[in-house]
């Protein structure tokens, strides 16, 4: 399949690259210095020159942009608007992303893709409005939820991941102090992209899907595992911060269900087996 595949250079977008040129696709991937998405004729220039069958966008600016809604929107939403007319006139299939931040996390159980959406923050509220215009735009995009994302051994360009991110604090300080209340997804970016192609090669209806490793827990619980398996003795103070971190409300309870695809046979593995063999994949490089 010929594919363009956008934000190359992020967690997801780097394994995706290398999955799809495993699976022998034909592969334009292009990072944020080759293509704006919120450039409307230039990604339009782009994608009649290339011609793919398949555009996979993983572009997304993050919560961390909380003060700055005008960049959320225009990267999180306006942008996928352009993608999601551009595809639909040149009968072009759209996948994109969003997260679990769409919830306000009241319902205590993993959501699914039926529940209603509610998000807390503007970041949240910027991909739920994605969501919104890729359906009325392009009814055949494919909108992948996930949640905690981390791979590689950066991490995010903006603010690496939660797996390196607490094993960086490991070094500095003797007690780590994180959040017990919220309750979370965490997926391996590894997985979502494999999970990602195998969703593809199905040619699935349109619509949300939600794509994390099986299984939920807090932060603190998951740090905890994050230091057994790195052999690190250090003490984890669970902490209750009432759903407030960095300046931004977030869900209490995000976890995801994945149902729709689990269906048709994409499931990921559990979140404990996705942390072990990363934990393992940056011990080795290291």
């Amino acid at each position: 399949m010929k594919i363009l595949l956008l934000g190359k250079n992020g967690q997801l977008g780097a394994e995706l690259n290398k999955v799809l040129a495993k699976k022998g696709h034909k592969l334009m991937a292009l990072g944020r210095e080759d293509a704006d998405v919120t450039d409307y004729k230039k990604i339009n220039e782009i994608i009649l020159s290339y011609r793919p069958q398949l555009i996979i966008n993983t572009t997304a600016i993050h919560a961390t942009a909380e003060s700055h809604p005008e960049k959320l929107f225009s990267v999180n939403s306006f942008a996928l608007h352009n993608l999601a007319e551009i595809c639909e006139r040149e009968k072009i299939r759209l996948v994109s992303y969003s997260t679990d931040y769409v919830f306000d996390g009241k319902k205590k159980r993993p959501y699914t893709e039926k529940d209603r959406v509610n998000p807390l923050q503007m970041y949240g509220l910027s991909k739920s409005t994605a969501e919104i215009i890729s359906s009325n735009y392009n009814p055949s995009c494919i909108i992948i939820r996930t949640c905690g994302v981390y791979g590689g051994l950066r991490g995010s360009r903006v603010k690496g991941n939660f797996v390196l991110n607490m094993l960086k604090e490991a070094k500095q300080a003797k007690v780590i102090e994180v959040s017990s209340e919220q309750v979370v997804s965490p997926t391996y970016a590894v997985d979502l992209a494999i999970a990602t192609a195998k969703l593809i090669s199905k040619n699935p209806k349109g619509g949300i899907y939600h794509l994390v490793n099986a299984g939920s827990c807090s932060w603190a619980e998951f740090t905890k595992k994050i230091m057994e398996y790195k052999n690190i003795d250090i003490k984890i103070k669970p902490v209750n911060r009432k759903g407030q971190s960095g300046g931004i409300k977030r869900p209490k309870f995000s976890a995801l269900a994945n149902t729709r695809a689990a269906k048709i046979g994409v499931v990921l593995p559990h979140w404990e087996d996705a942390l072990k063999r990363y934990i393992e994949f940056i011990s080795n490089e290291q």
